[in-house]
């Protein structure tokens, strides 16, 4: 058993991979024989991810507010506390809060061969945030 104390600082998320005010905690870190990595995420009401992929996938699970993602060529989908993403290895997605609404997840991924969890692509557009599938 190993007991991690609560150490490092909440960072901000990177201008270059978030729009908006986004807020990060590690809460597993690849070490040994494991690859997985897990961090929470608060999303401030609007804020975002850039498009991006994983090359072993991700799961998010949200757990407080309301949330929306997206993959590349999908419908944006609203998200709520409970809710599970998987997005597949290589598939290009975003994801966060809705415009009035703070949200949280759980994100976890597996580093791949060279610990590299994600390519950061191209921001999300306001057109492509606010687009929804009509009714």
């Amino acid at each position: 058993m190993q007991i991690t104390r609560s150490s490092l600082d909440t960072t901000a998320g990177p201008e270059d991979r978030f729009t908006g005010s986004v807020y990060i905690d590690t809460v597993a870190a690849p070490s040994g024989a494991s690859r997985v990595m897990a961090s929470s995420v608060h999303f401030t009401p609007g804020a975002r991810t850039a498009w991006h992929t994983h090359p072993n996938g991700q799961t998010i699970w949200v757990v407080e507010g309301v949330g929306r993602c997206q993959r590349r060529g999908g419908s944006v989908e609203v998200i709520r506390p409970g809710d599970r993403v998987f997005f597949d290895p290589g598939e290009e997605h975003w994801h966060g809060a809705a415009p009035n609404r703070f949200m949280l997840h759980v994100a976890i991924v597996q580093v791949d061969d060279d610990g590299n969890s994600a390519t950061w692509l191209d921001h999300v557009s306001d057109e492509e945030y606010e687009s929804f599938p009509s009714p």
